[in-house]
């Protein structure tokens, strides 16, 4: 057999299947000199038709042969939005799910916030997004109502047609299309919302995953599939530090690799930082392998810049030395130094957690079209609208003039909010004269990410004879987000509510401090941002505080959150609270639903029967994204002598839940994240440059290491939707080093646990 009869890639042989794709259609068929994937339809992003029909917003069209387009807003990185938001709209709508095509948003204002990040699709949309359909319902059940010259009120949308109820008769939605789209389009105040139990997904548990199929036969295109005539693939040399730039290279040698075109300097990035594209030399050639060999022969000499002495262990020190002194006070609470001079006991400890990197599955590419002064481009983004105005801000147009699409992403957690490898693509696609696809590589991706902040904590509870918490001190220290966009030193008010200001306590005196922090690396959100660190050092001091006591941690987390109660800004001893957006009345800071989630958290853990299994068991429990989530895990020695978890139980009360199966699935990936963040995470830095590089440094946990067991637990709820996708991941880490407690008595105080666990 010839070498090239056995180049069969997976994607291939799956469409050699000819397994087909049942139920909706998804995405459009491929386009004349639009890109396409390696197989199947392009995911070429567009609104409803510009045909005829019924089109009362950007999200919705019903046709005259009663197709039914549904546009979904929001990128889809494998937590199902694309299989939530759709299925909203037709439940709300009347839709027959088989007339139904969903269509991916492309970049534009039209849409509102197209931000997939912060757990804000449906907590923030949801209300909305059923307005959306049930305005489209309205307009069809209005125009049936004027044939037949009956009351709307006598009529009802669903299964793609209206029935007039007392009659029996009926009209499709394509029958009725156009006379509904020259109706008015009425007042959200003239439209009634469904109740819940006339919506099919309220009475599921188990929605499809509508894309599901797609990525089973190998016909999901995700960015790095895409190809368009006369395509290059860049790869660039980037600078290994932050704010560094090229101070002379030599493109010789990789001129000289077979494949390789041309060799482009990309523009220096400069501060604040942003968005822009790194910098660098890039290399286009006519495949991958040839960029990434002609990127390897260029000779670079590179001037590293201010931060070339950023070592993560002296900034270690600087964090420490930042959280023993005094700093902004954000939260005052009583008398908290009168409290603590008073105090019968303190019980205090240092918390460090370093940077993390994304990780995601698909390392981040992006491929452009410059033609005629308007640019295209086709992006994994998380963030549709950022990508279209860095675009147009590094190419000098007008938004206007900017089309960006949106493909399947491979995993985001917060890195492909980012708009810097969209306009990377976009710079040089117009430098070649021909489309460019930017594709990084793992490497690249580690090396030159934009990293979830590096932390201290110091945290002091002083204890009255009882062992009653009377006073609590919590001072953090992190170089924040807004440091990438302006000259911020050190976290504010508004960093302080993931996890400081909004901690339901039960204790009389309280302050919380923000401590200066510069940053060195470009820092960007990542999968519950800083809930991670806070969480990781509040949980583990108050299972610090029950061994001190020698009591059940699970008594003493009760103890401290207190009785159920709904706290405001005055019992909090705060002056506002950015509440992740939300208002305090529709979201309340309620101690009462965190203390629910660890007593049914515990309980499914069989909690007070621990002791009797030989197993390490830890707790912790947080308030994140405005839902309320509590984990126990129990570890075990494994054949090694070393800690593996066994088992994991995780509790979320996010609220009203639109797709059950979806959440299930986040729990599940929450418990693994975070058990891959608290015992191999963190990337650290050494002359400015990232020392780790692919997955052998930069550890995930791997299928010998996660639990056998994952539990979950969806508390019940007709409450507002909170978030789902980041609330799991925050109480793990804790809840890990308390189980390594437990088991070991080693106290872990610094992620990653297995440098506190060999050392």
């Amino acid at each position: 057999m010839s070498q090239d009869a056995m180049r069969v890639t997976r994607r291939s042989f799956l469409v050699g299947l000819n397994l087909s794709l049942a139920g909706l259609a998804i995405g459009l068929p491929a386009l004349a000199d639009e890109p396409s994937g390696r197989a199947g339809p392009s995911p070429r992003a567009a609104a409803p038709e510009d045909g005829p029909g019924l089109r009362p917003n950007p999200f919705v069209h019903v046709a005259p042969d009663g197709t039914v387009t549904l546009v979904c807003h929001r990128s889809e990185m494998g937590q199902g939005v694309r299989s939530t938001i759709p299925v909203l709209f037709a439940d709300e709508l009347g839709a027959d799910m088989k007339r139904v095509v969903i269509r991916q948003a492309d970049g534009d204002k039209k849409y509102g916030d197209q931000n997939t990040d912060g757990s804000s699709s449906i907590r923030k949309f949801y209300d909305d997004l059923r307005y959306v359909a049930a305005t489209a319902r309205t307009m069809l059940v209005a125009a049936a109502a004027a044939k037949w010259k009956v009351k709307p009120e006598t009529c009802e949308a669903r299964g793609n047609v209206v029935v007039h109820v007392p009659t029996k008769r009926t009209l499709g939605f394509g029958e009725l299309a156009e006379a509904a789209g020259n109706l008015p389009v009425p007042k959200r105040e003239n439209v009634k919302l469904r109740p819940k139990s006339e919506l099919g997904w309220a009475n599921s548990t188990s929605l499809p995953l509508l894309d599901g199929p797609a990525y089973v036969t190998g016909q999901a295109v995700f960015g790095a599939d895409l190809k368009l005539p006369d395509m290059l693939i860049a790869v660039i040399a980037r600078p290994p530090v932050v704010g560094g730039k090229v101070a002379r290279y030599d493109a010789t040698r990789a001129l000289q690799v077979p494949g390789v075109k041309r060799v482009v300097e990309m523009p220096a990035a400069a501060r604040p930082y942003g968005f822009q594209p790194w910098g660098g030399i890039a290399v286009l050639a006519e495949n991958t392998w040839a960029a990434m060999r002609g990127r390897a022969a260029l000779d670079i000499t590179w001037d590293l810049g201010d931060n070339a002495g950023y070592d993560s262990v002296a900034y270690r020190d600087t964090l420490l030395a930042s959280v023993h002194a005094p700093g902004t006070t954000y939260r005052n609470l009583g008398d908290v130094d009168a409290a603590f001079a008073k105090a019968a006991r303190i019980v205090e400890a240092d918390y460090v957690v370093p940077h993390l990197a994304h990780l995601s599955m698909e390392p981040p590419a992006a491929l452009a079209r410059v033609t005629g002064g308007r640019c295209e481009v086709w992006s994994p983004t998380q963030h549709p609208q950022a990508a279209r105005t860095q675009v147009a801000k590094t190419l000098g147009l007008g938004e206007d003039a900017v089309t960006v699409h949106v493909t399947l992403l491979g995993g985001g957690f917060g890195r492909k909010s980012k708009a810097d490898f969209s306009a990377e693509a976009a710079f040089l696609a117009r430098e070649a004269g021909v489309p460019v696809r930017v594709q990084w590589t793992r490497e690249d991706d580690i090396h030159h990410d934009y990293y979830n902040t590096v932390n201290a904590q110091q945290i002091r509870a002083g204890l009255d004879a009882k062992g009653k918490v009377i006073a609590w001190q919590h001072r953090t220290a992190f170089p924040p987000i807004s440091s990438t966009f302006s000259d911020a030193d050190r976290p504010g008010i508004t960093d302080l509510q993931q996890g400081v200001l909004d901690l339901a306590l039960d204790v009389p005196n309280v302050r919380a401090e923000a401590c200066p922090a510069k940053a060195h690396v470009r820092i960007g959100w990542y999968r519950s941002v800083y809930n991670i660190f806070h969480a990781f050092g509040i949980g583990s001091l108050i299972d610090e505080i029950a061994h001190a006591r020698g009591a059940d941690p699970r008594e003493v987390w009760l103890d401290i959150i207190g009785p159920p109660r709904i706290m405001g800004l005055a019992a909090l001893g705060i002056e506002k609270l950015a509440n992740y957006g939300e208002s305090l009345e529709k979201h309340p800071v309620d101690a009462g639903r965190l203390r629910r989630v660890v007593e049914r958290v515990t309980a499914s853990a069989n909690w007070s029967e621990r002791k009797k299994d030989g197993r390490g068991y830890g707790l912790a429990a947080h308030r994140s994204f405005v839902s309320y989530t509590a984990v126990v895990l129990a570890v075990v020695p494994d054949e090694r002598n070393k800690v593996r978890v066994d088992e994991a139980w995780i509790c979320m009360d996010a609220g009203l839940v639109v797709n059950q199966e979806r959440a299930h699935a986040q729990m599940q990936g929450s418990v693994v994240m975070g058990i891959s963040n608290a015992f191999f995470g963190g990337v650290t830095m050494k002359g400015g440059a990232t020392q780790q590089s692919n997955f052998r440094d930069a550890r995930i946990a791997r299928i010998g290491e996660v639990p056998r067991k994952i539990h979950v637990d969806l508390v019940p709820s007709d409450g507002p939707p909170c978030g789902v996708g980041e609330p799991g991941v925050p109480p793990v880490g804790p809840a890990l080093a308390n189980a390594v407690f437990a088991l070991t008595g080693k106290r872990i105080r610094e992620i990653p646990l297995v440098r506190g666990l060999s050392g």
